[in-house]
């Protein structure tokens, strides 16, 4: 019977379906099967990892996830899509054309508010001026949103290879974190990686068929480090398009706002849905520029139609 190897401690650094990469604290990466449900790892994952006895080959087993600090995700009907875990911020890249849908945004910021994980939008194609113009008032209420005081950060970029100056207005807000990288087709996403990281795509293309999976590589997530001293890292994940939230709760819902949570105290009611009750604080705020820190008509919109939603009987 062959000898099993001692456990040594590593990251998840790229998954697809149950297979996953994993990297040591050196640097060597190793593909890994988990063991079991309890080993079932996401992207940045911190875990108990053992190589195959002598002789069965060079892969591993995953034998237990580590506590995670937080797991970004979501949640439709039927299944739950997680992102990745540990990570310290949220980059939601939008572009001025195609335009973005402000539900999809909303519902990104919600669940980074829900996971305390600090979130971060950029705006994509300034170069494309009227369009651009157009896009950046729609981001306005953002740019006055955020909790005690501290606004949501929203970037102006133009993401080309020779935009250095966009390069490190990015790398300022990037440096020394774990940053998961969120954003519709179209928005730029591959151009920031391949921005940030030379010759992710060839990476990309690497894993996923080290994965048996290289006809899906969109649909595996991969995380890239950006310095050499392994210090700032990107994680790239597909999945924005559809952006479900049922692992929140209708009456949950006002916090994870911040325009909203702002007025939500001011009611008359403990329990007020801000939807039709008297004395609302929230309905109150509609009436009030949100420059002068009141509810936009598009956003208590996108909060009354979530509201009902996530009110709907499950079965």
């Amino acid at each position: 019977m062959a000898e099993r190897s001692a456990l040594m401690q590593g990251t998840v650094v790229a998954s697809h379906g149950r297979h996953c990469v994993v990297e040591t604290p050196d640097g060597q990466r190793r593909i890994c099967h988990p063991r079991g449900k309890k080993s079932h790892a996401v992207v940045g994952d911190h875990v108990m990892w053992q190589a195959a006895p002598q002789g069965q080959g060079d892969e591993g087993t995953i034998e237990k996830v580590l506590e995670r600090r937080n797991l970004f995700y979501r949640q439709d009907e039927i299944r739950t899509k997680s992102f990745a875990a540990n990570i310290d911020q949220v980059l939601i890249l939008i572009a001025a054309e195609p335009v973005f849908s402000e539900s999809q945004l909303a519902r990104a910021l919600i669940t980074a508010e829900a996971t305390h994980i600090t979130p971060l939008i950029a705006l994509n194609k300034s170069d494309l001026v009227e369009p651009f113009a157009r896009a950046w008032e729609r981001l306005q209420p953002y740019r006055h949103m955020g909790k005690e005081g501290q606004h949501y950060g929203v970037l102006p970029l133009c993401l080309t290879q020779s935009n250095e100056v966009d390069r490190e207005v990015l790398l300022q807000h990037l440096r020394g974190k774990v940053t998961l990288v969120l954003g519709p087709s179209g928005s730029g996403k591959s151009t920031l990686i391949n921005l940030l990281v030379p010759g992710a795509t060839v990476l990309t293309g690497e894993i996923s068929q080290a994965l048996n999976s290289g006809k899906h590589t969109t649909t595996s997530t991969h995380w890239y480090w950006v310095d050499a001293e392994r210090t700032t890292a990107l994680i790239d994940s597909p999945g924005f398009q559809e952006f479900g939230l049922h692992h929140i709760a209708p009456m949950q819902l006002a916090s994870c706002m911040p325009d909203i949570a702002a007025h939500a105290n001011d009611c008359r009611f403990y329990n007020c849905t801000h939807l039709h009750e008297p004395g609302c604080g929230v309905l109150d705020a509609l009436k009030m520029p949100p420059s002068a820190g009141g509810i936009s008509a598009t956003r208590y919109k996108i909060y009354s139609d979530l509201f009902a939603e996530l009110s709907q009987p499950r079965y």
